[in-house]
């Protein structure tokens, strides 16, 4: 195998609030959970059918953080870009128990919100500074300026 990959790409909308933590090095870390739902037309009633599936979403580094603080609220619609991620905890009970999460950390993650700008003021300016963006480069140095989108 020459090599894998770990990516998640999710667009919902926060369930509630975020939760804002400090770690015991002294970071801070957010958590929330986002909803994606699908809906279809079922055949045999022609009623439409709704499916919603939650996401638990854990965002470290300052930045990110700051920007979660700030401006996601329950019911924010949000554009993620993480990596799955099982870990192992034991409950009240002794039990093991374990849990996946979408995690962003570092350069291979990306935040982007998407809520009304009229609701957001200039929280896309902020949050691209603290995102990672991709640039998509090109080796022809003919690029034509004058694209309408």
């Amino acid at each position: 195998m020459a090599g894998s990959v770990n990516k998640v790409i999710l667009l919902g909308n926060t369930g509630k609030e975020p939760e804002i933590k400090s770690t015991q090095s002294g970071s801070k870390l957010a958590t929330f959970s986002i909803a994606t739902s699908k809906r279809w037309k079922d055949k045999q009633t022609q009623e439409y059918k709704d499916k919603t599936e939650w996401h638990k979403v854990v965002i470290f580094g300052d930045g990110l953080v700051d920007i979660v603080e700030k401006y996601v609220k329950k019911g924010s619609k949000l554009y993620i870009e993480g990596e799955l991620q099982t870990r192992k905890y034991q409950d009240q009970q002794g039990n093991d128990k374990y849990t996946t999460e979408v995690i962003l950390q570092g350069y291979n993650s990306t935040l982007t919100l998407l809520d009304n700008r009229s609701n957001t003021s200039n929280v896309e300016d902020k949050s691209q500074e603290n995102t990672t963006e991709k640039i998509e480069s090109s080796n022809d140095s003919n690029i034509d300026d004058d694209i309408p989108f």
